[in-house]
Order: C-alpha cells, then sequence, then structure tokens
C-alpha cells in the first residue's frame, strides 16, 4: 500500500468515523471498488482508529478529565463501604454506607461501563463475521440502506430532555447491543449509537456527547485484542510511514467531521445523513456484480 492510498483510507476514515455514514462501510467499498491492499493489516486499521480516538480526547478532554476523577472516587467510596461491612458494629445504630452513584458524572461513568459490556461481548464472538462481511460489497450496501433507516426515523424523535441522572440501566445496555451490532461494515457506529440514545429520549447534545466518549473503550479494547496480530506483523520503514501518514489525516479530517456532526443532531437535520446512506447503500449493492466480478 502506497503512502497515498493510506492518506486516501486514512481521510475517508476520518470522515466517516464521526459523521453518521459506516466508516468501516466506505472503506470496505472504497478498498473493494478500487482495489486497494492493505494486506488485511491489523496495525494499519489500529492506527487509523488510534487517529479518530485521538481526536474524541481532544474535543471531550474536560468531560473526560472528569469522568476519570470521578471513577477513581467511586472506587475509593467502594473501598470505603467495603471497609465499613467487614468491621465491627458494636453500637445499636445500622452502618452508614457512602451513596457510590450521587452526581451525574458519577452516572455517566457507571452508564458506560455498563454500555461497554453487551459492546464488548458482541464484538468479541462476533469477530469473524465482520471479517467475512467486509470482503463483499453486500451487506455493507444492506446495512447502509439500514442506517439510512435509523438516521431518518432518529430525526423525528421529539421530547429528547434525559441527562444523566435520568438514563435507566436498561436503556444503557440497549445502547451498548447498538454499538455492538454497528461493528458491522456500513451499520454507522456514531449515528446508531446517537439514533439510539435519541430513542431513549436523551438530551441531543447529551446523546453526541455519550456516543464518541462511548466509544473510548471500544476501540481501546478492539486495540488490545488485536496486539497479538500486530506482533506477528513484519513493517518495514516505508510502511510504518504510510502507516502514520493515514492516522495524521484520520486525525485531521476526524476533527472537521466531529464539529459538523453536534451541530447537525442538535438542528435535527440527520435525515441529509440518511439520503447519502440510502444512495451510497444502493451503489455498494450494484456495485457488487459491476466491480466484483
Amino acid at each position: 500500500m502506497s503512502v497515498f492510498q493510506a492518506i486516501f483510507l486514512g481521510i475517508v476514515q476520518g470522515l466517516t468515523e464521526f459523521l453518521p455514514v459506516s466508516s468501516s462501510g466506505h472503506l470496505a467499498i472504497f478498498q473493494n471498488i478500487f482495489h486497494i491492499d492493505t494486506g488485511s493489516s491489523v496495525a494499519f486499521d489500529v492506527m487509523l482508529h488510534v487517529g479518530t480516538l485521538f481526536v474524541v480526547f481532544l474535543v471531550y478532554w474536560k468531560d473526560i478529565c472528569k469522568l476519570v476523577v470521578e471513577a477513581f472516587r467511586m472506587l475509593l467510596d467502594l473501598f470505603t463501604n467495603l471497609k465499613i461491612f467487614f468491621s465491627k458494629n458494636n453500637t445499636e445504630q445500622p452502618k452508614q454506607y457512602l451513596r457510590i452513584i450521587r452526581t451525574n458524572y458519577r452516572k455517566f461513568v457507571a452508564l458506560v461501563i455498563v454500555s461497554t459490556i453487551p459492546t464488548g461481548l458482541i464484538g468479541y464472538f462476533g469477530r469473524k463475521l465482520i471479517e467475512d462481511a467486509s470482503s463483499t460489497l453486500i451487506v455493507p450496501g444492506i446495512c447502509l440502506l439500514i442506517t439510512a433507516v435509523i438516521l431518518y426515523l432518529s430525526d423525528r424523535v421529539d421530547n429528547c430532555w434525559k441527562i444523566p441522572r435520568d438514563v435507566s440501566w436498561g436503556e444503557g445496555i440497549l445502547i451498548g447491543i447498538a454499538q455492538g451490532f454497528a461493528t458491522l461494515p456500513g451499520l454507522s457506529r456514531s449515528g446508531t449509537t446517537i439514533s439510539a440514545c435519541t430513542f431513549c429520549g436523551f438530551e441531543r447534545k447529551f446523546a453526541v456527547k455519550y456516543s464518541f466518549i462511548l466509544s473510548i473503550p471500544a476501540i481501546l479494547g478492539a486495540a488490545v485484542l488485536e496486539i497479538g496480530d500486530i506482533v506477528g506483523e513484519s513493517l518495514t520503514p516505508s510502511l510504518i510511514g504510510s502507516y502514520v501518514a493515514g492516522m495524521i489525516a484520520a486525525a485531521v479530517f476526524g476533527y472537521i467531521s466531529i464539529r459538523i456532526v453536534g451541530q447537525v443532531v442538535l438542528n435535527r437535520k440527520m435525515r441529509i445523513f440518511a439520503y447519502y446512506c440510502f444512495g451510497v447503500g444502493l451503489f455498494s449493492i450494484a456495485g457488487q456484480f459491476i466491480f466484483m466480478k
């Protein structure tokens, strides 16, 4: 793979990772149509995701710092409660435990954990299916059509007001399941999770924030699972240079797209991307019979 091909795929990854049009679907389509051979490189995939992950940290660093601090405070309170539980109580008064989840940010932390569990299970057990689905244009095409329907319906949802304290644990699990299935090429991760949040009544600004911060453990977890495959790859200096160029391109264009999508969701203009996904989905399905002969 040349440096120009790596940059091209990085641009595609950056733009489509946050815009609700499916990065995996577009990468599969372009690689199949233009016959770009990445050598099934896990390292390249990971580096592209590292580029977009950097953007999430850059845009939401204040929220992420607060979430990390509250996560450690929750652990301290949990250990304190355990200490109280195992301590002897010689008085008749009941033991007073600390309330673990008592702020919006602590509820946010807990919801991210709850949503990540089903995502991780689906991603782990469905890895082979996802790899096979990326080798054809049919699956990305069908999934893009599904994405189009989801985006169109999400724009029509009213009564979106929930902030972390109002979200149920069941809703957190449902969003995690949605993110897990969005690993299929053509199902937009951001579009699926933002729409799932909207269907659950999340306030739209919080839905966007929750979707992108929820991607952090998913991407990190996937990278950890693939470390063994990366070690087995033979990487030359020129190939590493191409990968780095692709990662930088993904980060630059990812920053542009993450800024766009926030305004799109707030202004309820997701249907614009619904029309786009519908068109690309039909093109992808037709391309299976035109380009894949």
